[in-house]
């Protein structure tokens, strides 16, 4: 049972139409094979046992299915799930009142989990490892602290940016597990199975045309096939094939190798401005008016992935794959 407040919504407006994208099950998520084979293995035990599943941390670029995990996990414990943010829990009482309120053995789900405040952070530790947390009452001299038990419950945390735990944090997370970007066979049958929930009309060609150029993520792929349905709907006849998805795709600036408008800038004003680097990302993002954690964390670990970037210690450099492709696209 999803925890509507920190949702955000109901649990009527989570399930409805487009929302139920989102697999239940393992069987149902496609791809990260290892990882989901890892974790259905250690579900299994843990409710072999009876006992709750140990906390998880869960990493990776936006997009890989970090939070679709953390849904599945409670879904195959057959437990309840909370579900809030690093950013949302701002006061020691904020946490303490979401621990308190958690039915034995359920998940609390924490995505942007590197973004909890470090006191909030060390908060955590008794109640990972012992279950129980420190509750001062009173203020002065007449200040007491109470020790307050627990229900038993799993913590799962997702981050994109594993390395801003502090490692005492990090090491009570007894699973650790990295998503990695997806392959096109991987992304193609996630199109087909969200065109089957939508009731999109799309064939196995145009399916795999969207998945070649989705930078490896699934967030990008259901975004793509949305906008190429809406085209679908007004110019071709609500049918996606590979010359659709192919013609929309350019509209859209999704180059043939997944780079869109913001990729291609980040190229161009290196390589325009600065000579092709080395520059800092710093000087990137003010380049372009843009958030130094939104080019650090969604696009350049794409960017770099498929040899167009490189990371130095004096900054960036665009590689020569990266001015090639820059001369061949016609976007």
């Amino acid at each position: 049972m999803v925890d509507d407040r920190l949702l955000g919504g109901s649990k009527h407006e989570l399930d409805s139409g487009e929302n139920n994208l989102r697999p239940k099950k393992f069987d149902e998520f496609p791809g990260q094979d290892k990882v989901k084979d890892r974790l259905k293995v250690m579900v299994k035990a843990a409710k072999g046992r009876n006992d709750p599943l140990d906390h998880v941390l869960l990493c990776g670029p936006p997009g890989l299915g970090k939070t679709t995990l953390g849904y599945i996990i409670a879904s195959e414990m057959e437990v309840d799930l909370k579900v809030t943010s690093g950013p949302a829990i701002e006061k020691k009482g904020d946490l303490a009142a979401i621990l308190t309120s958690l039915p034995p053995s359920s998940v609390l789900f924490i995505d942007e989990i590197h973004r909890i405040n470090r006191t909030i952070e060390e908060y955590l530790y008794s109640a990972m490892e012992d279950f129980y947390i420190d509750i001062v009452t009173g203020e002065g001299l007449g200040a007491k602290a109470m020790q307050f038990k627990l229900e038993p419950f799993t913590l799962v945390g997702a981050t994109t940016r594993s390395g801003l735990l502090n490692a005492p944090f990090r090491d009570r997370f007894g699973i650790t597990e990295r998503l990695d970007f997806y392959s096109s066979k991987d992304l193609a049958t996630i199109v087909l199975r969200s065109a089957k929930i939508l009731n999109i009309k799309i064939d196995e060609d145009g399916a795999f045309e969207i998945a070649s150029r989705c930078r490896g993520t699934p967030r990008v792929s259901n975004r793509l096939l949305k906008r190429i349905r809406d085209y679908a709907q007004i110019k071709f006849n609500d049918r996606i094939d590979q010359l659709v998805a192919r013609e929309v795709l350019v509209e859209l600036e999704v180059d043939n190798l997944g780079l869109d408008y913001m990729d291609r800038k980040i190229l161009k004003i290196i390589v325009d401005k600065f000579e092709g680097g080395p520059v800092g990302i710093v000087t990137i993002s003010s380049a372009m008016s843009e958030q130094k954690d939104t080019v650090e964390e969604v696009y350049e670990p794409y960017l770099i992935k498929e040899g167009f970037l490189i990371k130095t210690p004096r900054g960036r450099v665009v590689t020569k794959r990266a001015l090639e492709h820059l001369k061949e696209v016609s976007i």
